[in-house]
């Protein structure tokens, strides 16, 4: 339990960071910005024309009497929305991300001069071109393990009780993971640590991935939220990123009073998300 509110008060320390450096915090809001319309665009089209996109999809049901045609294919129009909408969800961050690469690497290496003892931030030493092209492949990585998860817990959402209480609680904890996971990327992936390592060391401090991560999820359910939550986000993962590594912290520096160092602890046996 202490590791969850400690993720958590990662989570509003980053926050607190973009708060009193508004500079940084309008730069961060543009690739939110971008990613927002493209996503609306798409997602208002499918609500336009979804219907007929099942109907093309589905010319086996056409002989079929009513009301059983319009029940099949509305059934398959909603689950196509709520498909979207979930992969929405779960890669929102990843777009973002990719799209406002040097945006966010600037803003991260910021928090951590600002915290380092000696005011240094690590750096790859990588041109832009690598960096978009590890970034974009590791995202896709994280994208496709997420995607199963996703017609998994869906699959699951249709056992009765369980699927409407316990499953959507679990696919909050399974999205904080993931968003999570490509936040503190932007930090490690500066450190040079590929995206093996990154999940072990994510698996190793679960309840901290989690007390960051799922409340990150669910305010991410609503857009505009996660325009403006997104450089705050990236800032706390920054911050927590040098937790999972074992690296000092500076004492009294801004927001990070009372934060201590970790050494990373070995990955539990028990499956996870990212696994």
């Amino acid at each position: 339990m202490r590791d969850l509110g400690a993720g958590f008060r990662y989570l509003m320390k980053g926050q607190r960071w973009v708060a009193r450096h508004g500079k940084q915090y309008g730069f961060g809001l543009v690739p939110g910005l971008i990613t927002l319309v493209l996503y609306a665009a798409a997602l208002v089209a499918l609500a336009l024309w979804g219907e007929d996109a099942v109907t093309w999809a589905t010319p086996f049901a056409d002989d079929w009497s009513s009301p059983w045609l319009g029940l099949f294919r509305g059934f398959l129009t909603a689950v196509l929305f709520a498909l979207a909408l979930l992969l929405a969800v779960v890669t929102f961050t990843a777009v973002t991300l990719l799209v406002g690469q040097p945006f966010y690497e600037n803003l991260s290496e910021k928090v951590d001069r600002d915290v380092s003892p000696d005011g240094h931030a690590p750096e790859s030493g990588l041109p832009l071109w690598r960096e978009l092209w590890i970034s974009a492949r590791d995202s896709l990585r994280i994208v496709v393990r997420a995607a199963l998860w996703g017609v998994l817990l869906f699959a699951c959402g249709f056992i009765p009780v369980v699927g409407q209480t316990a499953v959507p609680v679990l696919g909050f904890f399974v999205t904080g993971f993931f968003l999570t996971e490509e936040l503190t990327a932007v930090a490690l992936q500066r450190r040079g640590v590929d995206l093996r390592t990154r999940l072990t060391l994510l698996r190793s401090r679960k309840t901290l991935v989690w007390g960051f991560g799922t409340p990150l999820a669910v305010a991410f359910l609503v857009p505009l939220v996660a325009v403006f939550l997104m450089p705050g986000a990236v800032a706390g993962a920054t911050l927590m990123a040098r937790e999972l590594l074992g690296e000092e912290i500076r004492e009294g520096g801004e927001d990070v009073e009372g934060a201590v160092t970790a050494v990373p602890r070995p990955p539990s046996g028990s499956p996870s998300p990212g696994r």
